[in-house]
């Protein structure tokens, strides 16, 4: 069965929280406040890594790049959600469905790969000081980042073509805000058990590999930092560090949560919630951590700044 098979020209309904209305005005106030924090709070940061040439160092390319993933992120679902919670048609086009599942999918994937990455530059940066430099060159860096980024949407392409590919029979109503696999799954009028199993796969290779080589950088980093015999020294490696994790800890135990476990087992309500903070409130959380835990950022933040306000005088 081919993905025009069933009708494209129908539209879906997202469902949301439309049989809670008295949650509508306060998601949308929550909406617009989260998106407007992270679409500056994620421009403010690339916007100072690319000028401040003291940022530019490996650990502040990567953090450019996930900027942009989570300004890409949040505008594949959040601007359709804005205007569905406005509107009583609570509708998304098959054509918007495909993109928006196959764009969040993709942005999602290699922000996991793209978070491995930035422990393992971490881990060069603490453990093995004197070959940063070596290791961590431009063309490395490079084709560490064009591998996140090709690896997460050739991951969103198979298993949005698993998904995509059921039958649905008609079924059209998705109980979600937006179009994700788990959601998509549940209008399936076939057996989903074998597609369920190939999704586990590609979910366990995307979410659970990332994880333990982080967990095992930052072991490494641990023992490392806990050797540093300067006070100052042991708590800069802390504060960097303990940013990222925190990241780390938010957006794998949400996607985990979601993607590894089966569609049916979880709570509706509970799931859309999890969706939200993955897929929304994270990416508006990274830029505020990286950015008020980060003595560096706040220093080339201020530089800019003071540039900018000149250049106007």
């Amino acid at each position: 069965m081919n993905w025009a098979n069933e009708s494209s020209s129908k539209d879906f309904i997202l469902l949301g929280f439309s049989d809670k209305p008295w949650l509508q005005t306060p998601l949308l106030v929550l909406l617009l406040i989260s998106y407007t924090v992270t679409i500056f709070g994620n421009v403010s940061i690339m916007m100072v890594c690319i000028l401040d040439p003291k940022l530019h160092t490996p650990m502040y390319f990567f953090l450019t790049n996930l900027s942009i993933l989570d300004l890409c992120y949040t505008t594949s679902t959040v601007p359709h959600m804005l205007i569905n919670i406005c509107h009583n048609k609570k509708t998304i086009s098959y054509g918007g469905c495909v993109a928006q599942l196959i764009i969040f999918l993709a942005l999602g994937a290699t922000e996991c790969l793209l978070l491995a990455v930035m422990a393992f530059d971490r881990y060069v940066a603490i453990c093995r000081p004197l070959h940063y430099i070596v290791i961590m060159n431009p063309w490395f860096c490079l084709k560490m980042i064009g591998f996140s980024w090709l690896t997460g949407f050739s991951n969103s392409v198979l298993q949005s073509s698993l998904t995509l590919n059921m039958p649905r029979c008609g079924h059209q109503e998705v109980d979600h805000f937006f179009c994700e696999v788990p959601a998509l799954l549940k209008l399936s009028c076939a057996d989903t058990k074998p597609i369920e199993a190939e999704l586990f796969f590609f979910s366990v290779l995307i979410l659970l590999i990332p994880v333990t080589l982080i967990l095992i950088s930052y072991g490494f980093i641990a023992q490392a930092v806990l050797r540093i015999r300067s006070a100052e020294g042991r708590r800069k490696a802390f504060g960097t560090c303990g940013s990222h994790m925190v990241v780390v800890s938010l957006f794998f135990g949400t996607g985990i949560y979601m993607y590894l476990q089966p569609p049916l087992s979880t709570s509706k309500d509970w799931g859309k919630m999890v969706s939200l903070f993955y897929g929304i409130f994270t990416p508006m959380l990274n830029p505020l951590i990286y950015s008020l835990r980060n003595k560096d950022m706040k220093e080339a933040f201020k530089r800019v700044m003071s540039i900018i306000f000149f250049y106007k005088k």
